[in-house]
């Protein structure tokens, strides 16, 4: 009996997925538990194993293509068997395949005869860029391309119908310089959204234009919080950034202002008694969120610990959905970054975003004499409708206390 694939909901707001990458090809034999595919959610990109054994005897959703939640995705049976009673094998309407290269001619057809490696070598190899026509690429190979700074125009594609892989990036060689060409065309890039991007764009506009926002900025003197990391950093055992200490005094400040630690709701304020932060990290297509559960109760170097693991699984799209939710506040770092200062839009449903400036030396004025200080910006974005400005402000004043004196800290 043939078994009925559909596109899986991996994560509470997925709407849609995306085929990054078929793991098993129509005719392989599966096993249950064995990882059919890789599919990009609007949170991470994920495996899906199969819960059935046979044979993969329809692939419906082409890779790189997009389809809805429950959308027929394969099918699994005993070998031979007849899949075409089956009235909804068909493809879903086409959400795009990622176009990287807007040319005039299409895509070469599935029919057209594969090239053997004998005739590579007697002919002339060309390019899709040479050819003019639409680059086809794996996404484990674009990912390397995309790392090892390799334009993909000049890569000579060895899979089938001329598509890019693992093994062509691996074996790429740079030409000569002197064989460059100038092209005089003028020509656009489209690559189509991907369900990070567009969940990204929906929060943060529903954020911006329902939330009524205001910002409030404090200047802080950081030369006791450099004195104390550089203490801590020179005993030998624990390591910490100064985005630990940003993390730690933010959680604390919360536990003295829970007013700003809240969730609003069209009857009700929630006032959450725990603490869970959040940690802007921005992936290459956007910014992730990873969550420090009861950051206020976490020593320096659990908090360093656990924000280098959590950024890591968020760069290489391992995080789960449920690392990324349950945030009361958010923390949002660009200082290492250059930025002096800069606004957030709120992360909802919280109240507040914390947003961090890079440390300055300038001139400042201590016990009535100019002397050369190091100082930092930092500024939070407040939801006026649980945040008043005296209540922000106070949130701030704990904050800055705790950063120019980080021994209380301790206590």
């Amino acid at each position: 009996m043939a078994e009925v694939i559909k596109m899986p909901r991996l994560s509470d707001t997925m709407e849609e997925g995306t085929i990054a990458e078929w793991l098993k090809k129509e005719g392989d034999n599966v096993e249950e538990g064995d990882i059919l595919a890789e599919i990009e959610t609007d949170k991470a990109t994920m495996e899906f194993e199969s819960f059935y054994s046979g044979v993969l005897l329809k692939i419906v959703i082409p890779e790189e293509q997009s389809a809805p939640v429950d959308a027929l995705m394969a099918i699994i049976g005993p070998e031979g068997t007849d899949v075409s009673h089956i009235t909804d094998v068909k493809k879903p309407a086409a959400a795009g395949k990622k176009q990287e290269q807007k040319t005039e001619k299409e895509a070469p057809k599935k029919e057209a005869k594969k090239e053997t490696a004998t005739s590579d070598k007697k002919e002339t190899k060309t390019t899709p860029a040479t050819r003019g026509e639409r680059i086809f690429v794996s996404p484990l190979a674009r990912r390397m391309a995309e790392e090892r700074n390799i334009n993909l125009m000049h890569v000579q594609g060895t899979g089938e119908n001329g598509r890019i892989v693992k093994a062509d990036i691996e074996n790429y060689q740079p030409g000569s310089a002197d064989g460059y060409v100038p092209v005089g065309t003028e020509s656009f890039e489209e690559i189509k959204n991907s369900q990070m991007r567009k969940t990204i764009a929906k929060r943060l506009s529903e954020s911006k234009f329902t939330a009524p926002e205001f910002y409030l900025t404090v200047e802080l003197d950081m030369d006791n919080a450099i004195a104390t990391r550089k203490a801590i950093n020179d005993a030998g055992d624990v390591k910490i950034s100064f985005n630990d200490l940003v993390i730690k005094a933010a959680a604390m400040a919360l536990r003295k202002h829970p007013q700003v630690n809240s969730i609003w709701k069209a009857d009700v304020t929630e006032i959450a008694k725990h603490i869970h932060i959040g940690v802007a990290v921005a992936v290459d297509e956007g910014l992730v969120v990873p969550v420090l559960r009861f950051a206020d109760q976490m020593s320096f170097s659990q908090i360093n610990a656990q924000v280098k693991e959590l950024a890591e699984k968020a760069r290489t799209k391992k995080i789960t959905p449920d690392e990324m939710q349950g945030s009361t506040f958010t923390v949002s770092n660009l200082g290492m970054f250059g930025i002096d200062e800069f606004t957030s839009i709120i992360n909802q449903p919280n109240s507040a975003i914390l947003s961090i400036g890079a440390i300055v030396q300038k001139p400042v004025v201590k016990n009535g004499a100019i002397v050369v200080g190091n100082t930092m910006k930092v500024t939070m974005a407040c939801d006026h409708r649980t945040v008043d400005g005296a209540t922000g402000a106070k949130y701030l004043q704990t904050f800055k206390r705790y950063i120019e004196n980080p021994i209380t800290m301790f206590v």
